[in-house]
This record gives structure tokens, C-alpha cells and sequence, in this order.
């Protein structure tokens, strides 16, 4: 069995001593090697009999029973993805810890389950307590009173996500009502479009309130075992002509076809394509090779170094496809195993797929970001699957931007939703 580093230990320990607890972590410092090593030490003490673990598919499957041998070998591990008699199996099984993803919640509150403890892995799945998900799960915890979370961006796109995520966890430590959390930490900016605004000192407050069920590990020992991550803004430009109609109009037309945003939030959509080269009409009209011919001639300036791309939309990726026949994606077979062994030049991912758990810092160094995720959650925990624990070289990360379009909007937005965040985990220590 592996052993922990002395921080990874503080971090086991706290999980150990509460029921009840959250652990705030940054992305690859280790949280499921910290939580496996208490789990174990639950199990074995005879305080816990059995295990139920929630997390993202690709981390039910390419996560924790590649991490379980390691750290807690003499605790037996089902997974629970697949059909149901797949699923059913598992949880039928003799197996100490069962992991299931979030997308069988309902399913799962539909069986009979033995379950005394329960850890939420990437926590921010539940922080919509409105959720059909959410309200299926908070009618089975009852019985489960050991409940663990882990998360790298607890307020990543804001403080009202803080509720739900401490919920699911312990009610005493926010309350049981969204409404009156609101009410209480928050103002209604503009009714119309019930917007809410949080007061001066809400952040202080509530994160005051949460410290005694929440460890956050300090990043000073962590970050100086990680080699540097050097963020690079790589602006392009292209015939503003289309988008700027776009923009002003809500249509543009390409011969008989047109592409046609019915508010605000579609022409945000379609003008964020557009960045990129391409729209939506709804079939994929392209009308400039700008980012992909910049991307191009990143890869060769990097001399084909093994490079991770992230995209936003399956046109992106079929242009990928087309331009770069050494293209891998997540959905080949052993492509992560390939790309962890340094045989996979170009890896091309979504930030929805494998933003959460995956662990590619083996392979490469480098990533690209061909359009950018608004959330500041799936942008760090992208970034987090090189950027962590094991990764031997600096890591560069090319925000790749078509100049004085939306894609430096979400560029912006992103950095805004970061100063929440950092100001909340300094609360927290």
C-alpha cells in the first residue's frame, strides 16, 4: 500500500475524525488517494460497513479502481456503470465500496441499499438542490450517516452554489430552505429576471459557518511539488463581417442558408461558433480557417510535442478530425492508457467528458484550447488533468482567441469567477 504525503495525511485525518465533511482541494493533490486511505481506515476500525461512492462516469470507471489497489487494497471495490443488471450486480455484490455516476441517482434511489457512508466525488454535481437528481438522493440519505465531499471548485461560478453542495452534505451546516439562504446572504438585484446579488460580507459569513465541516489543504506544500503552469493568450483574427451581422442583426445568411438566434443567449452561442470559424444553420457552414490554421502552426512551433485539445462543439472536433489523422479521442479504444504512455501526439477531449478525475499527466505537457467552457469549473479541472500530482515538466496551456469577439468575453468572465472563488477557500484557512 502507498503512503500518503504528510498533507494528504492532515487531509485523511479530518475526513477520519467527522462524520460530516467536505474537503477543498486543488485539482490533482490527491483527493482520492486521501479519501481511500480514510475510507479504509473507517472500514477496517469497524466505525463504517459499507461504502457507496457518487462521481462522474469516466471517474467511476478510469479513477477509483485504478487508485483503490494503491490505497486501500484490502477494501474490496464494485462499480456500478452499465446496464442494470450490470448495476444491480454490483450493488448486490459483497464489495465494501460501490461506485456508481451521477446519472443512475434515480435509479439508485429506486433499490434496496446498505449503505452507511457515502462520499461525493466532484461535489458540484449536486448544487442544484432543485434538481430531480438531488431531491431522488436526499430522500435515501437518511440512513447514511457518515457523508464525505470532494471538490476542487466549491464556488467556482459563484456563491449560491455553495448551498446545495453543504445540503447534500449536513443540513445544520447552511440550513434546509434555498429561499431563506437566499433571502438571508443575498439581494434581489432585478426582479424581472430574478436576479440576486450577494451582500458585502455574505462570502466571510458563510464560509465562516461551513470551516469546522470543511478542510481546505493548503496549497503552499502542494503547489511546490508541482512543476509551473504558464498560461499563454494566443489571439487570432478573421473577417469580422458575418460575425458583426450576427451580432447586430440575430441572422446571417450563407447563400439559402441562414443561421438564426432566437435571443441573447442563442446569439451568445452562435456568435462564440463564429469565433471559431464556423455556425450553426443548422448544418456547419464554415467561413474562416483562422484558429485551426493558428492551431496548426502552434503544433508545429511546439514541434509536435504530445498536446491535449479541448473543444466545445462536435463540428470542432470534425475538423480535427479531418485536418489531423493522428487524431485520438476518448471514446478510442485504450486511449488513455496510449496517451499516458506517450504514444498519442494529438489528444482531442471535452471539457464535459473528462473534465473531472482523469488522470493524463503522464503523456504530455501541453494543451490547447480551441474555444473555451464559460464554466471556470470545467476550465480548472480541464486544466487539472495535466496540471497535478506526478507531472514532471512545466505545463503550457494556450487559451487560443479570435481578437475583439466573445471569445475574450469568456476569457474574462472566467478570470472574474476566479477572484470568487480564491476569496472563498482564503475564508475557509
Amino acid at each position: 500500500m502507498l503512503k500518503l504525503r504528510d498533507y494528504q495525511e492532515t487531509a485523511a485525518d479530518f475526513l477520519y475524525e467527522h462524520d460530516r465533511a467536505m474537503i477543498l482541494a486543488p485539482v490533482g493533490a490527491g483527493k482520492t488517494a486521501i479519501t481511500l486511505t480514510a475510507m479504509w481506515e473507517m472500514l477496517r476500525d469497524g466505525h463504517v460497513k459499507r461504502f457507496l461512492v457518487l462521481a462522474p462516469k469516466r471517474v467511476c470507471t478510469d479513477v477509483w479502481p485504478v487508485e483503490q489497489p494503491k490505497w486501500a487494497p484490502m477494501a474490496s471495490l464494485a462499480v456500478a456503470v452499465g446496464t442494470p443488471k450490470e448495476r444491480l450486480a454490483a450493488l448486490k455484490s459483497n464489495a465494501r465500496i460501490v461506485v456508481t455516476n451521477y446519472d443512475n441517482i434515480q435509479w439508485l434511489a429506486e433499490q434496496k441499499l446498505n449503505f452507511d457512508a457515502v462520499v461525493f466525488d466532484e461535489l458540484t454535481k449536486l448544487k442544484n438542490p432543485s434538481g430531480t437528481r438531488f431531491k431522488a438522493l436526499l430522500k435515501v440519505m437518511d440512513p447514511i450517516s457518515v457523508r464525505w465531499g470532494l471538490t476542487g471548485s466549491f464556488t467556482s461560478n459563484g456563491l449560491e452554489d455553495v448551498f446545495g453542495q453543504c445540503k447534500i452534505v449536513d443540513q445544520s451546516l447552511l440550513g434546509r430552505s434555498k429561499g431563506a439562504f437566499m433571502q438571508q446572504y443575498f439581494w434581489l438585484k432585478n426582479q424581472e429576471f430574478n436576479d440576486w446579488e450577494p451582500r458585502p460580507e455574505s462570502l466571510a459569513l458563510v464560509m465562516k459557518k461551513i470551516k469546522p465541516a470543511t478542510f481546505v489543504l493548503e496549497p503552499g506544500e502542494y503547489k511546490d511539488k508541482l512543476p509551473p503552469c504558464h498560461t499563454i493568450e494566443l489571439r487570432c483574427k478573421m473577417d469580422m463581417t458575418e460575425y458583426d451581422t450576427m451580432k447586430k442583426d440575430f441572422v446571417v445568411e450563407f447563400g439559402d442558408q441562414a443561421a438564426v438566434a432566437i435571443n441573447a443567449a442563442v446569439v451568445t452561442q452562435k456568435l462564440q461558433q463564429m469565433a471559431g470559424g464556423f455556425v450553426y444553420t443548422p448544418e456547419p457552414v464554415w467561413f474562416s480557417p483562422h484558429k485551426f490554421d493558428a492551431l496548426e502552426d502552434l503544433i508545429d512551433e511546439n514541434q509536435h510535442a504530445n498536446t491535449i485539445i479541448a473543444y466545445n462543439y462536435q463540428e470542432e472536433l470534425a475538423e480535427l478530425k479531418r485536418r489531423f489523422a493522428r487524431l485520438v479521442t476518448l471514446d478510442d479504444a485504450g486511449a488513455i492508457e496510449r496517451w499516458n504512455r506517450g504514444e498519442v501526439e494529438l489528444f482531442a477531449i471535452h471539457p464535459k467528458s473528462a473534465g473531472h478525475g482523469l488522470n493524463l499527466q503522464h503523456g504530455g505537457c501541453h494543451m490547447v484550447f480551441l474555444s473555451l467552457p464559460w464554466s471556470l469549473e470545467l476550465y480548472e479541472q480541464t486544466v487539472g488533468r495535466l496540471h497535478r500530482s506526478g507531472q514532471k515538466s512545466p505545463v503550457w496551456v494556450y487559451a487560443l482567441m479570435t481578437e475583439k469577439s466573445v471569445d475574450e468575453k469568456i476569457w474574462g468572465a472566467l478570470h472574474d469567477k476566479r477572484s470568487v472563488s480564491e476569496i472563498a477557500l482564503e475564508a475557509l484557512k
